[in-house]
């Protein structure tokens, strides 16, 4: 035997790591898998993705080195992100403070609600439509939550509606932050004539009038 040779450790082919890391993506992308969720022990998911256990092993090990994935020892592995921008968003959130979050803010859905008004679809408006009366219920019930959920899911449907695949990506980054954010509201239906100027300027298609909408809304929430 030549001296010089190192016996190599024997690996798991690439092409199925890939193929473990597409399927895992694929439950992160359809929604199956959510942020904060704990996914299924190796044994299931070899399984599921027709691959080794080392196969997926190395592929968790991946994906949390991307930030998607977050092992806890003892505990299993959870969903931190969905995609790596939103991981990214998230490290770059802990290290900055709310006035540099309302900025970006601002930036973003701004920009989205001008978008939106000459973009948005019928599908667009009716599901603004829809997320508005939900808010409305959830305040008029003293549903904390729901006005919580409804408030997110109307930014999120703004940016939306601006129809830049782009834009959605960096906004989903924020939405954990912004949750946070409106939860500490004392006033559950302070902002609703604010939500509905901006709504109403994107259904007239008017981009100036949903900038200014837009930007008002989150100049009140500042103060």
């Amino acid at each position: 035997m030549n001296g010089g040779s190192v016996p190599l450790a024997p690996t798991t082919p690439a092409s199925l790591v890939d193929q473990a890391i597409d399927g895992m993506r694929a439950l992160l992308e359809s929604g199956e898998w959510e942020v904060g969720t704990r996914i299924p022990p190796e044994p299931a998911l070899a399984a599921a993705l027709g691959v080794s256990r080392n196969t997926v092993r190395e592929a968790v090990r991946a994906l949390a080195h991307l930030g998607l994935l977050q092992v806890r020892r003892g505990d299993g592995t959870y969903v931190a992100a969905l995609t790596e921008m939103q991981a990214l968003m998230h490290k770059q959130l802990d290290r900055v403070d709310l006035e540099h979050l309302l900025e970006v803010r601002h930036a973003i859905e701004v920009r989205a609600a001008a978008l939106a008004a000459v973009r948005r679809t019928d599908d667009d408006i009716a599901a603004l439509d829809a997320i508005m009366g939900r808010r409305r219920a959830a305040v008029r019930d003293g549903d904390g939550p729901g006005s919580v959920d409804a408030d997110v899911d109307f930014h999120c449907a703004v940016v939306a509606a601006a129809h830049n695949p782009l834009l959605v990506e960096l906004y989903d980054g924020l939405v954990e932050t912004l949750r946070a954010s409106i939860q500490h509201l004392t006033d559950n239906d302070a902002l609703a004539g604010e939500h509905d100027a901006v709504l109403e300027a994107i259904r007239a298609g008017d981009p100036v009038a949903a900038a200014a909408a837009g930007a008002e809304l989150l100049d009140h929430v500042e103060r």
